[in-house]
């Protein structure tokens, strides 16, 4: 892969602590209820995260957690915002069904942004990534297979106006898109290909040639469910394998420590929700 000098660009996001965090239920494989969960050191290591942003010159909203809403945390799924158009969630399991309420709340308080409230079921950036300069033009990565519904595909692309690439996943460990698939700058991806079905797998390969490719070891150390503002990436400390490859790319990666938040299936990426005005 040819070296070139990757130029970060400031980033506006959106988080909710994890006050509320506990692994109560069980709606991916990563979930353990069985297994403690130490939430004074979850909220610790979400700060760290936030402060980790915010060093890198990025701009952090905060979402008000919710009693009863242990996964509200996982702020990346609320909605799918692109050009100041937000494309609302609609949760597959009962349990994180109101937090798309909350998302929806926050979008209209600000009073800047078109909500559209979706028909089909989608769970936002966990199963959309965004890329503004790929392909000639902004395009959407579109993950389907255990949350987000292929249906909601098309109607994505109907409210926000980009074209859909729908990829199917196949592997339960990897139940939604951000955590097999990341995008590391306007037309840059890095992903793990036994995630996907074969014929996804063929147009990953096609239109992105220049990928980040990651192994298993990457994929379930959360090594891809990470952030990236072009030149930084924020990812899981014990991705030490994909972090070399990043390096060697001519990104800088940024470890975390997310330990706690990773007992509910999700770490940096899934903590974070971009919000593209």
């Amino acid at each position: 892969m040819t070296h070139v000098e990757r130029l970060p660009r400031e980033r506006t996001y959106l988080m909710s602590p994890p006050e509320h965090f506990v692994v109560e239920y069980a709606i991916n494989p990563w979930m353990d209820v069985s297994t403690p969960v130490d939430t004074e050191l979850a909220v610790k290591q979400w700060e760290g995260l936030r402060e980790t942003l915010v060093r890198l010159g990025h701009q952090v909203h905060v979402l008000a957690p919710e009693t009863g809403l242990p996964d509200m945390v996982y702020a990346a799924n609320g909605a799918f915002s692109v050009d100041g158009v937000v494309y609302g969630a609609r949760f597959k399991y009962a349990q994180r069904i109101a937090e798309a309420a909350a998302h929806r709340r926050f979008y209209e308080q600000q009073g800047t942004w078109n909500f559209v409230a979706p028909v089909e079921t989608n769970e936002g950036e966990g199963d959309f990534a965004y890329l503004p300069d790929a392909l000639g033009g902004g395009v959407i990565l579109a993950g389907h297979g255990f949350r987000t519904e292929v249906a909601a595909h098309s109607e994505a692309q109907e409210v926000l106006g980009r074209p859909v690439i729908s990829l199917r996943l196949v592997d339960p460990r990897f139940y939604h898109l951000d955590v097999a698939l990341a995008s590391l700058d306007d037309r840059t991806i890095v992903y793990y290909p036994g995630a996907f079905s074969a014929a996804s797998q063929a147009v990953l390969a096609q239109l992105f040639p220049d990928a980040v490719v990651a192994d298993e070891e990457d994929a379930l150390s959360f090594g891809l469910n990470l952030v990236s503002d072009g030149r930084h990436v924020v990812l899981n400390s014990e991705a030490t394998a994909l972090a070399a490859k990043l390096r060697q790319a001519g990104y800088v990666p940024v470890p975390v420590e997310l330990t706690e938040l990773k007992k509910g299936g999700g770490s940096v990426k899934c903590c974070i929700a971009e919000l593209r005005p």
